[in-house]
């Protein structure tokens, strides 16, 4: 999956407009080059490629692919500042993390279970041409209340490969047990008269 993106070089007087964001791309191939992008582009194409898809740039001497690897934000405003583009050798593996989906539904919910998701994201290694927008995970594996998932039960497409141990936990199925209400406590002046008259007197005997 690759989305495009269109950009301009850094360096003119209108760079300095609040819609444009300031940027730069680099890579083994490639020099280190400032750019500018228009700042509600980006964040269209922020929301859909984040830090693990391919993104075409566009408004260079060729189009250039690279994947997003690093956005300032403003600590006032909240807003993106500045981006660093990696310019990408499609011969040359590439190590990144991609998010994982999960998909169908887990048996062991009818049983009263819920599904604990714990790892939202992988790393893995492949060729730019190779890596996929996410990764799937089956909860149909979660079939009863002792059923989880491995990184190991991840289903990979041909030339990418998972950089973790492939016996880290990704989902489980849980029941969450019932909160017992507290018995109340019977304050001493909660004891009907009668009952603390004679265990006063029951307390005066053994005296």
């Amino acid at each position: 999956m690759t989305v495009k993106l269109a950009i301009q070089p850094r360096g003119k007087k209108k760079d300095n407009k609040a819609d444009l964001i300031s940027a730069v791309v680099y890579g083994p191939k490639h020099p280190s080059t400032p750019i500018a992008v228009d700042r509600k582009e980006f964040d269209k194409v922020f929301k859909v490629a984040g830090e693990s898809v391919i993104v075409e740039l566009n408004g260079l001497a060729k189009p250039v692919e690279v994947l997003i690897k690093g956005v300032d934000f403003s600590p006032v405003r909240g807003e993106v500042i500045h981006v660093d583009f990696y310019a990408l050798d499609k011969n040359k593996e590439i190590t990144t993390d991609i998010q994982l989906h999960f998909i169908n539904e887990a048996p062991s919910t009818k049983l009263g279970a819920v599904v604990n998701k714990v790892l939202h994201e992988v790393t893995v290694t492949c060729k730019p041409d190779d890596l996929p927008a996410h990764l799937d995970v089956d909860l149909a594996l979660l079939v009863n209340l002792e059923s989880k998932i491995h990184v190991s039960d991840i289903v990979c497409p041909k030339g990418v490969k998972i950089e973790q141990d492939l016996e880290d936990m990704v989902a489980l199925s849980e029941l969450i047990a019932e909160e017992k209400e507290p018995e109340p406590v019977i304050a001493a002046a909660d004891v009907p008269a009668e009952k603390k008259g004679k265990a006063e007197v029951e307390e005066g005997e053994k005296a």
